[in-house]
Order: C-alpha cells, then sequence, then structure tokens
C-alpha cells in the first residue's frame, strides 16, 4: 500500500486499484498506529470518494508532510563514517564521527519542517556558501505520536559538506536552510515492515549524463530502526508524528560537487522514486 498527498485530498493505492479520500486533515489521516489495517477497513467500508485503475501520470504528489518534523540520524553505514572522517580531518574532528559510529548513543538531528521541505520533481537548494555540496539518500521513516513506526518514503537530506567539515559544530548551518530537503513521492506501508533486501540507488545527471551511479543495501545500516525511534523519542514528543532519516551509505566521490541544474534521482526498492533538481535560493 502506498499513500500520496495532493492539497486536502490523499491517494491510496491498494490492491491495484487507487483510492481518492477528499476533503482530509493529512495530519490526523497518517497519524494513527496501525495504518495500514485502518486505511484497509476504511475502504472495505466504502468510505472513500471514488476508486479507479492506479494511473501514474495522472498528478505529481505533494511531499507526504504536513505538521511532522523531520529528523536526520548520522554516520549509521560504514561509509558514511569514512567520508565525514576524511571531510573532517582538517579540522581535528575526524575522530568524533569515528567514535560516534561504535558509540551507544546514536547521532540525530533536527533537519527541517514542511516549510523546507519539497516533493518530488521540485527543486532543492545547495548553499551559495559551500564549496561542496553532496545529496544524501536515506530511507525515511514515519513514526506516530505513540513512536510506532508505521511507513517509509524517501529522503534527500542536501548537505554543505565544506561547512560541516570546517567545523562540526557547523552542523546546523551544513544541513538546515531553504528547500534542504527533499521527501517522497508516497509513504510505503508494508504489511510487515520494509523488506531487509531493500535497495538505495542514487543516480546523478548533469547536462543529459549521468555523472554518479551507486547503491547500497538497506542491510548494510549498523543501527536498527527501532533503536534510532527510541532514542528520538526518550524526551521528544511529537503530536503529529515525526519522520526519521535514518543515514546515508552512498557517498560521491570527494570530488564532486552538486551544481545548479544537476538532476538527483533517489529509488528504494518498493517506495518508487524521489527526482529533485539542483538550484540556488532566489
Amino acid at each position: 500500500m502506498k499513500i500520496y498527498k495532493q492539497g486536502t485530498s490523499v491517494y491510496v493505492d491498494y490492491l491495484e486499484k487507487r483510492y481518492l479520500f477528499e476533503n482530509v486533515n493529512w495530519d490526523a489521516f497518517i497519524n494513527r498506529e496501525n495504518l495500514r489495517s485502518t486505511i484497509i477497513n476504511t475502504i472495505e467500508k466504502n468510505q472513500y470518494t471514488k476508486a479507479e485503475v492506479i494511473d501514474d501520470i495522472k498528478f505529481i504528489p505533494e511531499a507526504p508532510i504536513g505538521s511532522q518534523e523531520i529528523w536526520a540520524s548520522g554516520v549509521t553505514y560504514l561509509r558514511s563514517k569514512e567520508a565525514r572522517m576524511e571531510e573532517s580531518k582538517k579540522s581535528g574532528g575526524d575522530t568524533f564521527y569515528d567514535k560516534v559510529y561504535d558509540a551507544e548513543r546514536p547521532e540525530l538531528f533536527f533537519k527541517a519542517m514542511a516549510n523546507r521541505v519539497v516533493g518530488t520533481h521540485d527543486t532543492v537548494n545547495i548553499r551559495k556558501d559551500s564549496t561542496w555540496n553532496v545529496p544524501e539518500p536515506e530511507l525515511t521513516l514515519f513514526i506516530t505520536s505513540e513512536g510506532t513506526i508505521e511507513g517509509y518514503t524517501i529522503g534527500n537530506d542536501v548537505s554543505s559538506r565544506s561547512i560541516e567539515g570546517e567545523n562540526p559544530l557547523y552542523l546546523p548551518q551544513a544541513k538546515v536552510y531553504e528547500r534542504c530537503a527533499g521527501l517522497g513521492p508516497c509513504i510505503y506501508l508494508p504489511e510487515d515492515g520494509i523488506s531487509s533486501d531493500a535497495l538505495i540507488r542514487l543516480r546523478i545527471e548533469r547536462n543529459g549524463e549521468e555523472v554518479f551511479n551507486g547503491q547500497v543495501g538497506i542491510n548494510q545500516m549498523k543501527r536498527s530502526h527501532q533503536e534510532l525511534v527510541e532514542f528520538l523519542y526518550r524526551e521528544c514528543d511529537f503530536p503529529h508524528g515525526s519522520f526519521l532519516m535514518t543515514g546515508t551509505g552512498l557517498v560521491p566521490p570527494d570530488e564532486f560537487t552538486l551544481e545548479v541544474g544537476d538532476i538527483v534521482h533517489i529509488t528504494i526498492t518498493s517506495i518508487g522514486t524521489l527526482t529533485n533538481t539542483i538550484a540556488l535560493k532566489n
């Protein structure tokens, strides 16, 4: 099952049909335990506007976020640890990333609210004052206010490696700014959680040519999803639920930096593809 947001309408793809729910409060719709079974029950009671055969050309969904916060996890893959240590070596910050990879407590940080998030086929920004910018493709959890993982989507945690590498204390500036995150295209609601065999694929195009292509399995994560959620929810309340990016295991080579006009495609098994074009803040 997949759910898509478009204005006050929600589209639910289930068993080869697309169900339309109109005049929906998105926050209330998604922030429910046993979300998949609750939606199935609603469909079986015919409590929807209409149903039709799935047609992907019908609409471009918005980012599937309302009043939720997006948080992110760092250094959850070995490749991320190595990249962060390399970028921070000159500032002496490399040991921080080495230690957090093996520490009991994970790195968690605030990323964005909806006003700084874009959906698929929209533009994400890179910072003008940064010389080294990269996409970070991440499996993203949707978690209810009660702390249950109900669904999965795709996140692009766009980051300034030059700013973060200069000093780890600059992390908020490297991560948080206008249009700093892509999210979508849907929330995927599997019956038994996402498969551990799921792959994250990253492809970057520049002037019609492919400049990067790579993939990693989510089973390469050092930490479990539930472990990350437990730390996030220890001292924070999320009345509308939250999204948690779970870290990246795909890092382009050090000589690569994003340029305006680049097109970034992130695909995760069973979820779909999040596509964003790179821009600068006006």
